[in-house]
């Protein structure tokens, strides 16, 4: 359930005092100084995903400052931020950038930062552990306090997933949710890789997605109306994404599902089951809705038709 925190119903002094906290105790220790005489109200609701903390902030103006000392001795965290509404200026290592509705930050709390928001903003974060994120600390010392835009590239690839997860996260069960926060970091690592140059592995790149995916898929094979379509929304990622990561591993999405059902009709076939259901019972069972598609699936695959096998099979028993 999302934890939910809201300062719309304290006097000024105290709203001041609960939202300093909240910061505080949502992100990293820092300092808050309100951009208005009257602080307006704020809300935080935050979700956790796995390794990822999810937050969706939204107030009014106001500075937040994390100073050396604040920052010394704390394990370092990284924070993405998706602007959503407002602007937000950046500064980190020397560097500032002002975050317009639509585009992304990295933040590295373990060094100083600060982030100035002139007018009523909202934005949704994303908190992990920097161990959690398998990229050379160069790298990502060199995205920090950047704007990037989500509109094309890894970029959009990284921001469509991080939004549609953050849009979900109450929906999912603990399971799910670790597997989408480990894809989420997939393509941050992704993205990180892309900016610097420099081409992942592909088995790092996709292994992980793949393996999910599988396991998505296998829960589901029984169910006629997969396809790539619900596989990608059910994974928080795109199509072209999806196809991409079977592609690199050897194999298609339809191929793969294919196989893994043919194998399971291949077994069920010799089963006590068959008697009772019959080919085209056991092809439904795992999701072939057409009998002829199935049959000349099943002879491409092992050479004989489906009562073929059975018949083989029985004979080699009786007689064994």
């Amino acid at each position: 359930m999302p934890a939910s925190l809201s300062t719309a119903s304290l006097s000024a002094s105290d709203r001041a005092e609960s939202w300093r906290h909240a910061v505080s105790h949502t992100f990293v220790p820092m300092t808050v100084d309100f951009l208005e005489e009257v602080p307006s109200p704020g809300e935080i609701v935050g979700e956790r995903l796995g390794c990822l903390q999810i937050s969706r902030v939204q107030a009014g103006p106001q500075a937040a400052t994390r100073c050396r000392h604040l920052a010394d001795g704390d394990s370092p965290t990284l924070v993405l931020s998706l602007q959503e509404r407002g602007t937000a200026l950046k500064e980190q290592d020397g560097r500032q950038t002002l975050i317009r509705p639509g585009g992304f930050s990295l933040t590295d709390t373990s060094r100083v930062f600060r982030t100035r928001m002139e007018e009523d903003f909202v934005f949704t974060s994303f908190h992990f552990a920097r161990a959690d994120l398998d990229v050379p600390e160069k790298d990502l010392r060199e995205l920090t306090a950047t704007a990037f835009s989500g509109a094309e590239g890894s970029a959009a690839l990284l921001t469509d997933y991080l939004a549609g997860m953050a849009h979900q996260a109450a929906e999912l069960d603990e399971a799910v949710g670790r597997r989408a926060a480990a894809t989420a970091l997939d393509l941050l690592a992704l993205f990180v890789d892309d900016r610097a140059g420099r081409a992942r592995p592909q088995g790092a790149r996709t292994a992980a997605s793949f393996e999910r995916v599988k396991e998505y898929i296998l829960r589901n094979l029984r169910d006629p109306d997969l396809s790539p379509s619900t596989i990608a929304a059910a994974n928080y990622m795109s199509v072209r994404f999806l196809h991409k990561v079977f592609q690199q591993e050897g194999t298609t999405v339809g191929g793969w599902i294919r196989t893994q059902r043919l194998e399971r009709c291949h077994r069920d076939l010799l089963r006590p089951m068959a008697g009772e259901l019959g080919v085209a019972g056991i092809a439904r069972r795992w999701g072939f809705t057409n009998s002829s598609h199935f049959s000349r699936a099943f002879r491409t695959a092992y050479g004989m038709t489906p009562r073929d096998w059975q018949a083989g099979a029985h004979h080699t028993r009786r007689n064994g």
